[in-house]
């Protein structure tokens, strides 16, 4: 478990310990992914106690509602996308060490243009278009990088959680849990595990959630075949 706040991380350990039925062993790992500093320190450690890593699942995420655009977009930009990308490439050199390695980019549905055009079903918050631009950027991350390193054994897949329960849009429980709409985030990392367990290696490559897959784009008849 990596986090910015090593107490919180210990804090976070102790509750999934409490709660029984874990299957291995949770360490943590201290980590800022905005900042290259600490993913080398981080890196370092996981090779000096690991020699090797199996699986990168790159969680790391901010909502960021600010009326400043710029504001929003900066903050999004740096946790959501850049950070990500600079986490992988320190780390994939670890990775490939693995027999079967695994990069898990958890995105979002309200990164899939298709999905944008469609009706919601769940409360939006405002000022969200930064934090869906990230999310479509990372998908795009995903892609390129199953499609560089597939020859290596990497698989790679952009998931989506779903709308679940979670401290990412506040604290209070109407922003954890908006309507008591959100679901339950075990399904969601259930549909993990079910990734790393080769069940879905079927979609390798793609965006996927825990019923399937989302389109990454909504085609545009007009342009195919075009040259712009």
């Amino acid at each position: 478990m990596s986090g910015r706040s090593l107490e919180k991380l210990k804090k976070a350990m102790a509750e999934i310990e409490a709660a029984g039925g874990l299957k291995g062993q949770l360490s943590t790992l201290e980590m800022n992914v905005t900042d290259e500093n600490s993913i080398q320190k981080a890196l370092e450690k996981i090779e000096t106690d690991f020699g090797q890593l199996d699986v990168l699942i790159n969680n790391a995420a901010v909502g960021n509602n600010n009326p400043s655009p710029r504001i929003r977009f900066e903050a999004s930009f740096q946790t959501n996308l850049l950070g990500p990308v600079l986490v992988s490439e320190a780390f994939r050199p670890l990775l490939l060490k693995s027999r079967i390695p695994y990069s898990i980019y958890v995105t979002s549905a309200a990164g899939s243009i298709a999905s944008e055009e469609k009706p919601k079903t769940y409360p939006e918050p405002p000022n969200s278009e930064a934090y869906k631009a990230m999310k479509a950027a990372l998908n795009m991350v995903a892609v390129c990088e199953y499609q560089k390193y597939k020859g290596m054994g990497l698989k790679v897949f952009a998931f989506c959680p779903g709308f679940v329960v979670s401290n990412l849009r506040g604290h209070s429980d109407e922003m954890r849990n908006p309507g008591g709409l959100a679901g339950d985030p075990k399904i969601s990392g259930q549909s993990i595990l079910s990734i790393l367990e080769g069940e879905r290696d079927a979609s390798v490559g793609k965006f996927i959630h825990k019923d399937g897959l989302y389109d990454w784009y909504a085609a545009c008849p007009l342009l195919c075949g075009v040259r712009l």
